[in-house]
């Protein structure tokens, strides 16, 4: 009797995994269930600005001084961006908001030359317009947001 109640357990949890399982990746490892962004509404279009952008830069030197001197009590400021370069392209999957992810070195004013990662994304800007630009310095991480070494903000 007993071999049969655990028999059923058994028997019942494998049909209880195998239906809460992900369905099997599709042509070119999409699921079927998990269409691209451009499909939604409203739409996104991928189209996003390139990491040497002059606004992307001058977004990520104004925010970090800002910060700098707001939170840190800091003087600290990026005097130049060296070598800015794509370390990946929607590297998350197609159905994500669309991400362009960077890094480059930076130039500071204390002297020393830093590695700066970020990201680009698509509508993730003020209230939803434009492209948001999250960004991370190697060194100078100091609440831990995107910790170990900045991996959490590139892909």
């Amino acid at each position: 009797m007993r071999k049969w109640v655990v028999a059923r357990l058994v028997l019942g949890f494998a049909a209880a995994a195998s239906a809460l399982a992900p369905a099997s990746a599709g042509e070119g490892g999409r699921r079927e269930y998990d269409p691209p962004a451009e499909y939604r509404y409203p739409p996104y279009s991928g189209v996003l600005p390139l990491c040497s952008d002059p606004w992307i830069l001058q977004e990520i030197l104004d925010s970090f001084a800002s910060r700098e001197r707001e939170y840190w009590n800091s003087g600290l400021a990026i005097a130049a961006f060296e070598s800015a370069a794509e370390t990946g392209y929607r590297a998350n999957g197609l159905s994500y908001i669309p991400r362009r992810y960077c890094q480059g070195e930076a130039f500071f004013t204390d002297g020393k030359r830093r590695r700066v990662v970020y990201n680009v994304g698509e509508a993730l800007g003020f209230i939803g317009v434009g492209s948001g630009v999250t960004w991370c310095v190697e060194g100078l991480d100091r609440n831990h947001a995107f910790s170990p070494n900045c991996r959490a903000a590139g892909p």
